[in-house]
């Protein structure tokens, strides 16, 4: 089931932080401590110009702190920090990107969350302390403002069935939220499983073009005019891209899947208050500045994008969250129906 399609500040937040496990402060002890171990490793999914390298310098001018960070794509990372964990030589102090599910399962994530917590509502951290999300991704289409003028796009699931789409369309074909599986998964939470398979059934006929690249990728070739629109985007793509001039405008189509980018620590880290102290900078009020000013969504509800419209509770439009381990629950079964009908 997804979460609610609004992210808002209850007034009840402040028991927020009676969950499973105690919350903690980045007090004067935790800094000490962190200081005293002088650096920490991060594995992580986010852009390294974008984000990771003014994140990092952000941190090391604020506590003296070194930050070594290594970017790659989620499966990536899982298989390096379940490699390194097996032959006892854990390398990373904190990791972000992903349902940590199954490493949590195999004793690899450190339960622990800051006392910064208490601003955030209950949908967007791990009561048992696993995961708290950074930011918030909102997958939509997008379209060529140039090919396809404003005001004539899709705005419904119901209107990609118009014929004038056919074989104009592309979606990314890996097993990820921000692709085809992800649109999958969309259509059938929406609409049930016999209206939902209908409804795709009737869009298999549609021809999208399945390519093996990212949503990112997908929207670039939409805007050097490939394909008209491009399903399952992350719209802030599509605006950073506007901003400089391309032809690109995302669609608000409801409900919108939402989905989290998380930060956890690893167990048996090297630098665990380092990481403890860094997890506690990325959800603080600086360290959420910074994913605004980086062109990425905040999760803090009291810090709005630059772009108020992108995020579904700033920009009014109806959207359906899903935590990291309904995604993995459901990835599956989402993406052997794409298999079957789309390829």
């Amino acid at each position: 089931m997804g979460l609610p399609c609004s992210i808002r500040i209850a007034v009840g937040a402040l028991a927020m932080a009676c969950c499973a496990i105690s919350a903690h402060a980045a007090d004067s002890a935790l800094i000490a401590a962190a200081k005293k171990e002088g650096r920490v490793v991060w594995y992580t999914t986010l852009i390294i110009n974008q984000f990771a390298r003014p994140a990092a310098e952000a941190f090391e001018k604020k506590y003296a702190i070194k930050v070594d960070y290594v970017r790659a794509d989620p499966t990536a990372i899982a298989l390096r920090l379940i490699n390194e964990a097996k032959a006892g030589q854990v390398q990373a102090d904190i990791f972000d990107g992903f349902g940590v599910s199954a490493l949590v399962k195999d004793g690899y994530v450190e339960s622990w969350l800051p006392e910064t917590i208490k601003r955030y509502p209950q949908e967007l951290y791990d009561p048992k302390g696993y995961w708290v999300a950074s930011n918030l991704y909102v997958l939509t289409p997008a379209f060529n403002t140039s090919l396809v003028p404003k005001g004539s796009e899709p705005k419904t699931f119901a209107d990609l069935l118009d014929p004038k789409w056919k074989g104009k369309m592309a979606w990314s074909s890996r097993v990820s939220a921000s692709s085809a599986p992800g649109f999958v998964g969309s259509v059938l939470t929406e609409m049930g499983d016999e209206k939902g398979m209908d409804y795709l059934k009737r869009l298999a006929g549609q021809n999208i073009a399945n390519i093996d690249a990212s949503a990112r990728q997908i929207v670039d070739q939409v805007i050097a005019g490939e394909y008209a629109i491009a399903l399952q985007t992350f719209n802030h793509h599509s605006v950073i891209s506007a901003s400089q001039g391309a032809p690109s405008a995302w669609i608000a189509m409801e409900p919108a899947m939402t989905t989290l980018n998380v930060v956890s620590l690893t167990s048996k880290s090297p630098h665990p208050n380092a990481g403890k102290l860094f997890l506690e900078f990325l959800i603080s009020e600086d360290g959420q500045k910074l994913f605004r000013d980086a062109d990425y969504m905040p999760s803090d509800p009291a810090i709005p994008p630059r772009d108020p419209s992108l995020r579904p509770d700033t920009g009014k439009f109806k959207a359906k969250y899903f935590t990291p381990d309904e995604l993995d629950a459901a990835m599956p079964r989402w993406a052997e129906i794409y298999q079957r009908l789309f390829r």
